[in-house]
């Protein structure tokens, strides 16, 4: 599991870095560039799941190594 959460944030990662060159910053709004901003927006709501996801579950052991 740990394994796939880093391959997950590695690729959101690179989806964020790859639409941000995608992005015409001139007319940021028209045409690919509004693609591209909703690619970055879902990638950075992935990261965002994934640090919610490591919190829960060290929250979980911290926990269970209580009782």
């Amino acid at each position: 599991m740990k394994i796939f959460k880093i391959l997950l944030s590695i690729i959101s990662v690179g989806l964020i870095i790859y639409n941000l060159t995608q992005v015409n910053f001139n007319s940021p709004f028209e045409g690919e560039s509004v693609v591209a901003f909703i690619t970055i927006l879902a990638a950075m709501c992935a990261l965002v799941l994934l640090q919610i996801l490591r919190i829960s579950q060290k929250i979980e052991k911290q926990s269970k190594v209580r009782r």
